[in-house]
This record gives C-alpha cells, structure tokens and sequence, in this order.
C-alpha cells in the first residue's frame, strides 16, 4: 500500500507493501508494557494528522523520539523526509523498525538508546546549521512519548534551547511532541488558568506553544485512561526572560511551590530564615508585584521582573543563589529524627504520656 502525508496530493516517496503495524505488532509478539507508559497508535489517519502538523517535512532531517511499532514513523517516510533517525530504547521495537528502514533504503538509521542521555549535538549534517535570528533549521523532532518520560524530557529540551546546544545547537529547531492532556493544558496554559503552573512559563518564556488537537483515548492501544494531546513547540528568537535557565527554573519553582496560596509565601523560600521577610518585601516591591496573587494569576511581565530583581540581589549576595529551601527541610528533618532516635526510652515514654 502507499502512505500519503496529506490525503488527496501525491506523495513524494510511496512504502513498498508492508505488513500493517498491527500485523507488525503480532508478527514480534509486542506488548505495550505498563511501567513503561507505553501506548501504540495504530491509526494512521492519526498518524498523518500528528506529522501534519509538524509543517513541511519534504526533504527535512527529522528525528523521532520513542518509534515502538512504527506507525508514526510511516507517516513521516511517507511525508517525503530527507532522513529519519529513529531513537528507541525498548530493543523488542528495533527488528520492526529495521523492516521500515529496508523498506526506504539510505533513508532511516536507527539508534537503540536512551533520548534522556542521547547526544542530539551530532545528530545531524553540519551543513543543517541555521543562525538563531533566522528562519528554524529544516530538521524536526516528532514524538509519540510515553508519558512517564514526556515531562522530564521536555524541561532537559527547554534547557537545550535556553543554552543553545542539543537538537538547538542547529538553530531553532522545531518540536512536535505527545502528551497527557492535562500536561498539554499546562503547557499553553494562560495567566489566571488553574492549569497555570511551572511548565507553563518554562514553555512559554523560550517558545511559540500551540496546543494543536486531542486524540481520545481509545486510539491508543492498550486504552490510557487520559486522553493525548499534540502540541507544537516553535522557539522564540528572543526569550521573554533574559536570565539564565537555571535561575528562571529557581523563582518559578518557588512560587508554585505552595500554588494555592498568595505567591508571597512561595517566593519567600527563595531566602534564608535569617532576613527572609525583609528580603521578600525588597524583591516583591521592586518587581512590582502584588503579594497577594496567586501564583496562576502572575503574567510573564511578573516572572520577568521577579527574575531580573532576584538576579541583581543575587549578584550582590552570591550565597542567595545556592540556598536551597528544600534541602535546610530535609537537612532539619535528618537531624530531628537523629535527635528523636537518641533520646533516652524513658524521656520518650513520658513525653507520649504527656
């Protein structure tokens, strides 16, 4: 059969007949394994639809994250690419993919291993490299991603374009990712949302973020209980916080931190106990914020100043910015239960009386 990216245009490159991913699935017994999030699509309109989206692939360089079975990896082929790295880490995927890739000769190169660890900076040709300020390199990152990966990877991917290197040292590449819904609505998610959070301004700080159409459940085999979501990452030119990702990641941690509360409380962990207050005032009144928004409620004007304000006091105090409010927690909790286990039984026994 042939595979076309766009329904009623002639394809560029037509698949010889293959078995269908299905068929693929039975014919190497594989199984969606559950501690892996893993979840086959198998309809290829969808598939389509998902590559569709990623723009004009029509001799780009594309690398997908997480094959499995391959059904999003025929849309791409069939969408005419130059070439297609396939990175996949269940090694029961990699005899049906090889069966794609004979399938498209020159056109496939396939790499068991891990996308968390993988080193996207040699990737891809050299000649591929675009300048920030142009138009986004022809290269493409698409992926069915499984969701216990989905998050962290996105965060590691948002620090590759904040720094410039990765699948970013080509320029703006371009993103087309699955997630769980609910993490999608996060993603796009505006000021006053209740889906408003960390993820929110880590995305959209650094990209364009489209949330481009959900996919029920039920195409997915086995049934997750969410539904899925495409969403379209474009990097920005400029980042709307000029501060490095480390720090920016820091302030917008804090103020979630506690995101049902006024955001004064989160921000005030960004100190030590000793001046807290006083340098909680300091940063919220020069960044002009009001202290009693909620943390969904600040726009990126806010995180902006918040930022740039926490920078300048870090500049001054360069402790500031190795404090770490969770670990002096964790650090006075080890030491109260050491102290609680060295007690004397007595003591102890009286006090539970008491």
């Amino acid at each position: 059969f042939c595979l076309m990216a766009i329904p009623g245009k002639v394809s560029a490159f037509h698949l010889p007949p293959l078995p269908t991913v299905g068929e693929i699935i039975k014919l190497f017994r594989l199984k969606a394994q559950k501690q892996l999030s893993q979840n086959f699509l198998l309809d290829l309109r969808l598939t389509d639809k998902i590559v569709k989206q990623a723009g004009a692939l029509k001799n780009a360089h594309v690398c997908e994250v997480g094959p499995g079975p391959g059904g999003i990896t025929r849309s791409i082929l069939s969408a005419g690419v130059e070439q297609l790295l396939l990175i996949e880490k269940d090694a029961r995927f990699i005899p049906g993919l090889q069966m794609l890739s004979e399938a498209a000769p020159g056109k496939v190169r396939i790499v068991h291993g891990d996308i968390l660890t993988y080193k996207m900076e040699k990737a891809f040709p050299d000649h591929l490299k675009r300048n920030w300020e142009d138009e986004p390199p022809d290269i493409h990152i698409i992926g069915n991603l499984p969701f216990s990966v989905s998050t962290p990877l996105i965060i590691k991917w948002l620090e590759n374009l904040s720094k410039r290197d990765g699948p970013f040292t080509y320029g703006r590449t371009q993103m087309t990712l699955t997630f769980q819904k609910e993490v999608a609505e996060r993603l796009t998610a505006n000021p006053g949302s209740k889906q408003r959070s960390r993820l929110s301004i880590m995305s959209q700080h650094l990209c364009a973020v489209e949330n481009c159409f959900v996919i029920p459940g039920q195409a997915f085999v086995p049934k997750p209980e969410v539904d899925v979501a495409v969403v379209h990452f474009t990097p920005l030119v400029q980042p709307k916080i000029q501060q490095p990702f480390e720090l920016v990641e820091k302030v917008v941690q804090s103020v979630f931190q506690f995101r049902r509360k006024y955001c004064f409380r989160g921000i005030q962990t960004l100190f030590p106990e000793n001046g807290r207050l006083k340098r909680t005032e300091e940063l919220m009144m020069t960044a002009n914020v009001d202290p009693t928004l909620r943390p969904f409620q600040l726009t990126m004007s806010h995180f902006r100043n918040l930022c740039n304000t926490y920078r300048k006091m870090c500049d001054e105090d360069p402790s500031l910015f190795v404090y770490n409010y969770r670990e002096q927690l964790r650090q006075k909790k080890k030491l109260k239960n050491l102290l609680k286990s060295t007690r004397h039984p007595k003591q102890t026994e009286e006090e539970n009386e008491l």
